[in-house]
């Protein structure tokens, strides 16, 4: 029997497919459009999706293909009034401390190539009609192109099927939120006249506002902005020429051609539950958002790569069921939270009025350039933006401290001397890492256990990370921290597997 039917080929369903068939699952990924998309929809890959990348030898690649952004400019009523360095802001933090373009399309290529090099084909023009929870394992009846119906067998689903996803509606989950009443318009286009044409720019006046991210050297940018007037009403009958133009004006954009244009109204919402029995949904089948701060693709990558290991370990049978349920614990408080703050951004982005036409005009740039003067401000920023900073210290899954790490936590990078902490392993597993020196009792149960030990030996620079000399640090397959235990002792690391077993 098939061990999991994949539902969707965006990036998180293409992920999730990955990352199982590394860890030994049998799984079929299905898709109903035709092909693969050929627009730029999400644009950034943040530096925790680089990091897990490693995993697959993944990320070398992504990098040299993406666009690395050197700078945010901010301009205001045609004056430029801050320009914000980003290419190493997150420099000691992440491996990745800049930010990364690469568009969606370019992104989707990389992913199914790296599938159809293992011998996995995105199953196309394949629809998901009904499904239903059989207990021991989830029967769906999909339609191909040709008409035929196809009966699967799979232990379970994992529905990455989008915002408007057949599974979720199929179980009646509900989709709590809303939806914003401005229209915002999404271009790629090919642009002249810019200063600094290979930077980012935010450009601000009055109500009108266009961020500008490039993502070549040859002059092609997206373009994102809103629709507000009378035009708003009928969205489908816009085109490029018929948004606002006044911000783009102020800063002598000119565009010389439109490769694509859409619009689109951003939701907030999220759903009511992710686990449905042996059905999981992942990426917009279960949170949507609005596109503030480059957060929704990734994020569905990190429920991707989340789920794909427990799934893994319980097909397996290395843990029991209950397992999974902590995909759902994990994954539905944090986006929850990201709801919440990207709520609070757009909110602000797209306010009307006087006084909200003056904070985007002269509060926001001023706000902006004192942030990335403050080292710990700018860290913070980085973190959040970046999800270096997501921690899960709340889950089943979480345990203990030692220095300045919980359980939970990403675990601090420290690259002494080349020895680079976050060396993925040969097989995606458990790891235990210690700076300074295992005890005996910790080598022989890393060996007795099959999980993999790393000593590094104990400098300055893992004292400043907040790391403790000589303590134990379990790391969960997804390189969170599962266990920090200040003793390094054996007998912590065999109770903690043996009460959640």
């Amino acid at each position: 029997m098939l061990d999991v039917l994949v539902v969707g080929a965006g990036p998180t369903g293409l992920v999730h497919a990955l990352w199982l068939h590394s860890q030994g699952v049998k799984v079929r990924i299905i898709d109903r459009t035709g092909a693969p998309g050929t627009t730029s929809r999400a644009m950034a890959v943040q530096a925790r999706t680089l990091e897990l990348y490693r995993q697959l030898g993944l990320t070398d690649e992504v990098v040299s293909a993406g666009f690395r952004t050197p700078a945010m400019n901010i301009w205001a009523r045609g004056k430029h009034r801050a320009r914000i360095a980003v290419q190493d802001i997150g420099r000691g933090i992440s491996p990745y401390p800049f930010i990364l373009v690469y568009p969606q399309d370019f992104h989707e290529k990389t992913l199914v190539a790296k599938l159809q090099s293992l011998g996995i084909e995105v199953e196309r023009d394949t629809e998901l009609l009904s499904l239903e929870d059989k207990g021991e394992h989830v029967e769906s009846r999909v339609r191909r192109a040709d008409g035929t119906d196809e009966t699967i067998h799979a232990r379970y689903l994992a529905a990455c099927d989008g915002a408007s996803s057949t599974a979720r509606k199929r179980l009646g989950i509900g989709f709590g939120g809303g939806t914003y009443r401005h229209v915002f318009y999404v271009a790629d286009v090919e642009l002249s006249g810019l200063d600094n044409a290979g930077e980012a720019h935010i450009a601000l006046n009055g109500e009108d506002f266009v961020v500008v991210l490039p993502y070549s050297g040859d002059g092609k940018a997206r373009f994102i902005g809103t629709v507000r007037d009378e035009r708003a009403e009928h969205p489908e009958n816009l085109t490029f020429d018929d948004v606002g133009h006044e911000a783009m004006a102020s800063v002598g954009i000119h565009v010389d051609k439109v490769n694509w244009f859409s619009h689109y109204r951003v939701h907030h919402r999220v759903a009511d539950r992710f686990r449905d029995g042996r059905v999981f949904l992942m990426g917009d089948a279960g949170h949507v958002h609005s596109p503030a701060g480059g957060q929704g693709m990734n994020t569905g990558i990190l429920d991707a790569i989340n789920l794909a290991w427990k799934l893994a370990a319980v097909i397996h049978g290395q843990a029991p069921d209950a397992l999974l349920d902590t995909y759902a614990t994990e994954r539905q408080a944090f986006a929850r939270e990201l709801v919440k703050t990207t709520d609070r951004i757009f909110s602000l982005v797209t306010a009307d009025g006087g006084f909200a036409n003056l904070m985007r005009s002269y509060g926001v740039p001023l706000i902006a350039g004192v942030i990335y003067t403050i080292g710990s401000a700018r860290e913070t920023l980085f973190k959040m933006v970046s999800q270096t900073g997501l921690a899960y210290k709340d889950s089943p899954l979480s345990e203990g401290r030692a220095g300045d790490v919980e359980g939970g936590d990403r675990l601090p990078w420290v690259n002494v001397d080349g020895q680079d902490n976050f060396e993925p392993l040969p097989v995606i597993g458990w790891q235990v890492h210690v700076y300074g020196t295992a005890t005996p009792g910790v080598r022989a149960w890393c060996l007795q256990n099959g999980v993999t030990l790393r000593q590094f030996a104990w400098n300055e620079e893992h004292d400043k990370a907040g790391l403790k000399r000589h303590a134990v640090y379990l790391l969960r397959p997804d390189t969170w921290v599962a266990l920090a235990d200040p003793e390094g002792s054996a007998d912590t690391l065999d109770a903690y597997f043996t009460s959640r077993s």
